[in-house]
């Protein structure tokens, strides 16, 4: 991994474990930073994991050793460097980090979630119904990450995104679109980004699908990262 590289991997992952810490903090759940790892103690919530490498000389104890490695456990091995299996752990996926330049401004028409009862709306539009509470309506007071949404004609949430800045980047996670579109669910985020959060890379992680349609949005693969679980 040249030089340039590196350093996007690790934006990227220093700011998908700040998301993932103030998710924990809006459920009572505070989490450790130390220049290898963030790690919480306490089991984190459905989707979330109990730790993100910072460091791909982090190693398995460094982590395992940080949380509750019960069954249900998992790290987000940022660096796709740790071996986990001897711990337990199986390999849920892989994905890969994804960078582009900042956008420029654009045609998104996009608005940000405001309220609580916006809030619970995007949540049951981003789970198709099936979630409720995993985004905390203290989420919407720090504006460091906001939630974006794209309504139709009739005032229904049919896309959205998180929105997540950090220094030098903008990550954006649970990108969605009711319709399946996700190259307009791309450019409308991408549009709203260059307006609320201009001047800033946009980072990520994809895979599959979801990565090809990023790729045609401007992204670049920059590095893989895998996520264990604890069966």
């Amino acid at each position: 991994m040249d030089t340039e590289q590196d350093v996007r991997v690790r934006a990227a992952a220093r700011n998908n474990a700040e998301w993932c810490a103030a998710l924990c903090r809006a459920h009572g759940i505070t989490g450790a930073w130390d220049p290898r790892a963030w790690a919480s103690a306490r089991r984190t919530p459905p989707l979330y994991p109990d730790a993100v490498t910072l460091d791909p000389g982090a190693g398995p104890r460094e982590v395992v050793e940080r949380i509750d490695a019960s069954p249900g456990a998992s790290v987000k091995d940022s660096f796709a460097a740790l071996d986990l299996a001897a711990d337990g752990f199986e390999v849920l996926f892989d994905a890969q980090w994804i960078h582009r330049p900042a956008p420029e401004a654009g045609e998104g028409g996009w608005e940000l979630v405001r309220t609580e009862a916006e809030l619970a709306e995007w949540e049951q539009a981003w789970s198709d119904g099936d979630s409720g509470g995993l985004f905390p309506a203290g989420l919407l007071a720090d504006d460091t990450h906001a939630f974006l949404a794209a309504r139709d004609a009739a005032g229904r949430i049919v896309a959205g995104a998180v929105a997540s800045r950090s220094d030098a980047v903008v990550g954006v996670s649970n990108l969605f679109a009711a319709d399946g579109d996700l190259d307009a669910a791309w450019a409308g985020c991408l549009g709203t980004l260059a307006r609320h959060r201009p001047g800033l890379d946009v980072v990520g992680y994809e895979s599959g699908d979801d990565l090809a349609a990023a790729v045609r949005a401007g992204f670049t693969p920059v590095g893989g990262l895998r996520i264990w679980l604890r069966h």
